[in-house]
């Protein structure tokens, strides 16, 4: 396995060529995805030469958990706190923010929602919603699937975020994200109406301690922008041309930039780390758009969505990527392809073929489906 650059040789180099230097406040821990896979979804030998540099290709700062025995979990990587054991109620969005602040749990009562990159955090990329693994290690977190007699999907176990939307979702309705811990996905959900006019109502998680997800970016002034928070470095222009997920693949592992060699295509966090939720193409504050990214970034297209290394658990021939701009459907709304989850979405694309096969898109809300999707490399970590 292709050992990621440890951090002090990261700083070394960063240092000797005036670069920022990473502090590491906010610590992208790894997917858990250790298998590789090519882009039918079989399983490949490591290192193979045909789809080199995926995720399981590298080693990022390893999961760690301590079962604290009072209802409580802690992340030793993060340096948060979870609540073990979630309740079994559905909220909506402000019901579960007023849960949160009333909760009072191992003697603490300074619980709060968590954001979408706290929430993220805590996914193992290893689930399957086929064989019932959820994207979360349940030797740590208590976990249940929803009750599907109830009328519920399996699938229908989304936990709230604190993070709003700034722009508008499906039919112009307001939005805040959340994550799927049984389908591995971040949307964007209505928070006032669900899909059948009632309540959007979704489940909890609560976390306290340290601040997590705020980013600390530096122009390198050579084209490339570190991220002095994670420790990661970032090329400050995109691929300049979309393409498939083999492409993307090759085109980050054979890149030579700003004298560096080791670039990468970035798993499913450490590009999620980089999304700024407080901007959208289509927020309602004009002074918030265009795209779900700090401006030091350049984007080719201002709707475009990007490429991570990490394949989807439950359909290996997928793999994900991250809508900088907005996540839509097939579906028409006012015009225009439905916004149906949001900028800073986490989805999934085929890693090959003919996007016209997708004309009328997939899954419930008729989600877009690309096939060709952009590439921002990475280093470090």
């Amino acid at each position: 396995m292709k050992a990621l650059v440890l951090l002090a040789g990261f700083a070394a180099a960063a240092l000797g060529l005036g670069q920022a230097a990473p502090t590491r406040s906010y610590v992208v821990v790894d997917t858990g995805q250790h298998r590789r896979f090519d882009d039918r979804g079989w399983i490949i030998e490591a290192g193979s030469t045909e789809f080199p540099g995926q995720d399981g290709d590298y080693d990022g700062p390893q999961p760690a958990y301590q079962d604290d025995g009072d209802g409580t979990v802690t992340d030793l990587q993060t340096g948060l706190i979870w609540q073990r054991e979630p309740p079994e109620e559905l909220y909506t969005w402000q019901a579960a923010m007023a849960y949160a602040d009333a909760l009072d749990l191992a003697g603490h009562d300074d619980w709060r929602l968590p954001n979408i990159k706290e929430l993220l955090s805590i996914m193992d990329f290893a689930g399957s919603i086929r064989i019932h693994a959820p994207y979360v290690d349940t030797r740590y977190f208590g976990y249940h699937f929803p009750d599907v007699s109830g009328g519920h999907r399996d699938i229908d176990a989304q936990y709230w975020s604190s993070t709003p939307y700034v722009g508008r979702v499906m039919t112009g309705l307001e939005g805040a994200f959340g994550v799927n811990f049984a389908d591995g996905r971040i949307k964007c959900y209505p928070t006032k109406f669900g899909p059948r006019g009632g309540p959007s109502g979704h489940y909890v998680r609560c976390v306290r301690g340290p601040e997590y997800g705020k980013n600390d970016f530096a122009d390198n002034g050579d084209g490339t922008v570190t991220d002095r928070a994670t420790g990661l470095m970032w090329t400050k222009a995109d691929s300049g041309v979309p393409m498939n997920w083999h492409d993307a693949l090759h085109y980050a592992e054979a890149l030579e930039f700003a004298g560096f060699s080791d670039w990468r295509l970035p798993n499913a966090k450490e590009l999620q780390s980089i999304v700024d939720y407080t901007r959208a193409p289509d927020a309602v504050d004009p002074a918030r758009r265009p795209a779900a990214i700090d401006p030091l970034f350049d984007l080719t297209d201002q709707e475009s969505w990007f490429w991570t290394s990490t394949s989807h658990g439950d359909n290996t021939s997928h793999a994900i990527y991250i809508a900088f701009g907005r996540a839509t459907s097939a579906w028409i709304w006012a015009g225009e392809k439905m916004n149906a989850h949001g900028a800073g979405a986490m989805r999934s694309d085929p890693k090959s073929g003919d996007p016209t096969w997708y004309a009328g898109g997939l899954g419930p809300q008729g989600d877009e489906i690309r096939i060709q999707n952009y590439v921002r490399c990475v280093r470090g970590g």
